[in-house]
């Protein structure tokens, strides 16, 4: 006799569904392949390119790839033609044991873009598990005094396939004796039942054997048998029976032990010994549910004696025998089903794939970083998996689908402010008390080069004496550049330009690592006064980025020049003044002048004239204006006086040390009706050339002071301004003295009209013109032109070559 197996109609329902699934779903961007368990190396599964939307020839540049949860040699794609293929055998009760639904999760990942997709590919059951029985011979005692329909259970197959599979239908070999029941309860589980179509006789035959045939429903079908050996007893007449067959309990995993299960009551209708009752796990019970459960022989209690884990095992069938102490003892039976209750006893376990480690600063927003998947070995809201990060900014947690989320960039990154992030992931189920688990995430950030290198300041001036040795050091420019490593490796180069008929190259040069500056060849503050040019500085990012400082290279002078002699006038000749002087002139008249110029400039450039004493000791009636070098006669002239006088004139600068010449003057004294007619008209010439020049200074003069009266009320007009301003630092208050570096002589236009340097301090750079009235020593002053002279000087924050009082010098034109 056959009897089939039934499934629920809703079970039927969903495994229609799940045939009926497309290959993919474009709505959540899931591609979806089905394939059967047990293909063959090679069988095709899907074209993923083309239902990716990739084109096969980006894949192997995009570095295509599939990674998988779980084993990875599953399932292979082949680069050249796009094809999803079976790469290993594929076995669906390895990978998902009895589970309705089966599926490997794969994820696809090309990078330029990054873009990961999924994948999921079904595994279709097919039959290739038979039944199996977990005996291979079931043994039964059965008393000759039972009554036909009495029944005894019996231990079912199992079929390790789903579905339509695994439905199992059973059928005993023929027999006159025995027939097979079998029954289906809540849990869709199998009763099996032989049952007695009529008394047995111990007498006639003391053994019965039997084949037991379980068939699934696959094609094609496959059986499982199992022996059945009867053995008849000469014994009891009234077995035990239970008030259920079946007792159905439901329990939370996780009980402690001693928790009762069930008590059991079976009763027996004989007397005496035979109606006593010892309760046993009967020989169907499988040792592990021995090792979980316990049973009072005398009262029929059932308790836990092992850890229960709905995770491992969820529902245990637990076949009870019911036996009277009769010595041919009779057993009732039945069946306890123990079915558990999910607790929130498991924490969820994450697992993190990183992807793109470090992130790149300019990376585009919505750059994935990482792929994190969750899951719970709990079920129902248990189960339930949320993922939240800490902290929000700048990424984010996105749910591509199912416990499956991707850690993308939020908001954009500046490796400058904050090179690294940790990141905490907290992963939550929704159990009560929940449970969570947490990781860190470490991103660090790439740098990318996006900072030029930065000076401290855009421009700096630089003090050099000249006559420097050729390769000194004169100045070290810095620039910081904010990004690393080679994108903050920076060099240093000059910006070539032509500094008059030379390249720039051939004064200055700059080391390409340190930044210093080296002057290549002495610097002559005669030839150039101020070099002015730009360093660039360029770090070795990709591309390289760059800035420029200029550097003003002021040139100081020393005093390398000697005082340099005017030819004489007319009338002079041999390097020697020779004049003709009456000897009537009174005291105080100007005989002749000594005229002379320094090549360098302030105080070295500054000229004083002295008359050297004569040999003999004896007192001259002439002298020499200190700063003038005009010769006039110190008394009247008398008959004493030799005819002619030998001058010796020292010409000295203000240098250190100061350099000297020496000037001879020859005056030959004559009467005054004596003076060379012939001499006359070069006298009238010279005197009318003298009164223009005289003329022309005036205007000059005239002209410097008005300028200078000027500038004097402009500067007094930004002074008022800047006291009337709030107090600052070096700003209308006391400071340090102030140096001044000045350059006066004589006569403008026989002195190199400079501008020069001044530094007061530390305080800002600033340019001052100031006028006063010169302050002469003691001795005769031409009264023709007597004038004031303006000095200009320029404060920086620099420092002068040398620290000198304030000087005046006096002008007189000639």
């Amino acid at each position: 006799m056959v009897y089939s197996q039934r499934r629920s109609l809703k079970f039927r329902r969903l495994m229609l569904s799940l045939l009926l699934l497309t290959a993919w779903e474009a709505g959540s961007g899931q591609v979806h392949y089905l394939v059967r368990e047990e293909t063959k190396h090679g069988t095709f599964v899907g074209r993923i390119a083309q239902d990716l939307g990739l084109e096969l020839a980006e894949l192997v540049p995009r570095l295509f790839r599939v990674a998988s949860k779980g084993r990875r040699d599953l399932l292979e794609v082949n680069l050249q033609n796009g094809i999803l293929f079976v790469n290993s055998r594929i076995d669906r009760e390895e990978l998902c044991g009895r589970s309705a639904e089966c599926s490997i999760h794969l994820e696809v990942i090309v990078d330029r873009p990054l873009q990961v997709f999924h994948v999921e590919v079904e595994v279709k059951d097919i039959n290739d598990n038979p039944p199996r029985f977990f005996r291979q011979e079931q043994r039964l005692f059965i008393l000759e005094s039972r009554i036909a329909d009495s029944r005894f259970p019996l231990e079912g197959a199992s079929d390790m396939d789903i579905g339509t599979n695994a439905e199992l239908r059973y059928k005993l070999n023929a027999n006159e004796y025995f027939d097979l029941d079998v029954k289906t309860n809540e849990e869709e589980t199998n009763l099996l039942e032989l049952v007695l179509k009529k008394p047995v006789d111990r007498e006639e035959k003391q053994e019965h054997r039997l084949l037991l045939i379980a068939i699934d429903g696959g094609k094609p079908e496959l059986t499982g048998t199992v022996q059945l050996l009867i053995n008849v007893l000469d014994a009891n007449d009234n077995a035990p029976e239970f008030d259920k067959s079946i007792y159905n309990v439901r329990l939370l995993e996780n009980a402690p032990n001693g928790t009762l299960v069930i008590k059991l009551n079976a009763s027996d209708a004989d007397e005496g010994s035979n109606k006593e009752i010892v309760y046993l796990f009967s020989d169907l019970v499988l040792d592990n549910v021995k090792s979980k459960f316990a049973i009072n022989s005398n009262n029929g209690e059932i308790t836990v004696q092992g850890e229960l884990d709905y995770e491992d095992c969820n529902l245990y069938e637990i076949n009870i025998d019911a036996v009277d102490k009769s010595p041919f003892p009779l057993t009732g039976h039945c069946k306890v089903i123990v079915k558990l209750l999910d607790e929130n006893d498991n924490t969820p376990e994450m697992v993190i794939t990183s992807l793109s480690l470090p992130v790149q600063e300019d990376a585009p927003l919505g750059t994935v970083i990482a792929l994190i998947s969750l899951s719970d070995r709990d079920s129902g809201v248990n189960g339930q998996v949320t993922c939240t990060l800490s902290p929000h900014i700048p990424f984010k947690l996105v749910s591509t689908f199912k416990n499956y989320y991707s850690l993308v960039l939020d908001s954009a990154l500046d490796r400058e402010n904050k090179s690294n992030y940790i990141l905490v992931v907290t992963a939550r189920d929704r159990g009560s008390p929940s449970l969570w688990a947490t990781a860190s995430v470490s991103v660090e950030v790439a740098d990318v080069n996006d900072n030029a290198p930065a000076f401290a300041q855009p421009e700096y001036t630089v003090f050099v004496k000249e006559n420097n040795p050729p390769g000194c050091h004169i100045f070290a420019v810095s620039a910081r550049d904010a990004d690393a490593q080679e994108n903050a490796r920076v060099s240093y180069s000059l910006v070539e330009r032509r500094v008059g008929e030379r390249a720039l190259s051939s004064y200055v040069s700059v080391h390409a690592e340190s930044g210093k500056v080296y002057a290549l060849q002495p610097l002559d503050h005669e030839e150039l006064e101020l070099l002015q040019f730009q360093v660039s500085a360029c770090d070795a990012g990709v591309p390289p980025l760059g800035s420029n400082v200029t550097l003003q290279v002021f040139v100081l002078d020393e005093n390398d020049n000697a005082p340099a002699l005017l030819p004489p006038g007319a009338g002079g000749g041999g390097g020697a003044v020779s004049e003709l002087v009456a000897r009537s002139v009174g005291a105080g008249h100007v005989v002749a002048k000594v005229r002379a110029v320094d090549a360098d400039s302030g105080y070295n450039a500054w000229l004083s004239y002295e008359l050297q004493p004569e040999a003999n000791g004896e007192r001259s009636p002439f002298r020499v204006g200190l700063y003038t070098g005009e010769i006039s006669t110190t008394r009247a002239l008398d008959e004493a006086d030799l005819p002619r006088q030998r001058l010796l004139v020292l010409v000295k600068d203000h240098g250190e040390p100061a350099l000297t010449a020496t000037a001879t003057v020859l005056l030959s004294l004559v009467e005054s009706g004596q003076t060379p007619k012939a001499s006359s008209r070069a006298s009238v010439g010279a005197l009318s050339a003298e009164t223009a020049l005289v003329d022309v200074n005036v205007y000059l003069i005239i002209a410097i002071c008005a300028v200078s009266s000027l500038l004097v009320l402009t500067l007094l007009l930004y002074t008022a301004l800047r006291c009337s301003a709030p107090p600052t630092e070096g700003a209308c208050g006391p400071g340090k003295p102030t140096l001044v570096c000045s350059s006066a002589v004589e006569s403008w236009s026989y002195s190199q009209q400079r501008r020069q340097r001044v530094c007061s301090g530390e305080g800002p750079p600033k340019t001052d013109l100031i006028a006063f009235s010169p302050s002469l020593p003691q001795g005769p002053i031409s009264a023709d032109n007597p004038h004031d002279v303006a000095v200009y000087h320029e404060d920086t924050s620099r420092y002068c070559s040398k620290s000198v009082p304030l000087i005046t010098a006096s002008f007189r034109a000639e």
